[in-house]
């Protein structure tokens, strides 16, 4: 009979963290911080992809416009600034 109530007991305990892991913290309204900064990035992210995708149609017009043997310094710098974007969207996506 004690042997039923114990088993009862400890299912209904949570499991143990892992030594040395901090609970997750919680902001004042109740929601989850991991929460609230994914759900942040997640909108920045998709923010960024759209500037890509905008500096990546300008690109492909340059060049649609030009001569093969022609390359626009501003193509050049949008393809930096896409590789730069891209870093950034990247980071975030490796953080959690």
């Amino acid at each position: 009979m004690f042997t039923l109530l114990a088993g009862s007991v400890f299912a209904q305990q949570p499991f143990p963290s892992r030594p040395g892991e901090e609970p997750p913290k919680k902001l004042p309204d109740g929601r989850l911080q991991s929460e609230v900064l994914l759900k942040e990035d997640h909108k920045k992210n998709l923010a960024d992809l759209a500037k890509i995708r905008e500096l990546a149609n300008s690109i492909e017009d340059e060049l649609k416009r030009g001569d093969r043997h022609v390359l626009s310094l501003k193509a050049l710098k949008d393809l930096e600034e896409i590789e730069k974007i891209a870093r950034r969207v990247r980071q975030r996506m490796k953080r959690y």
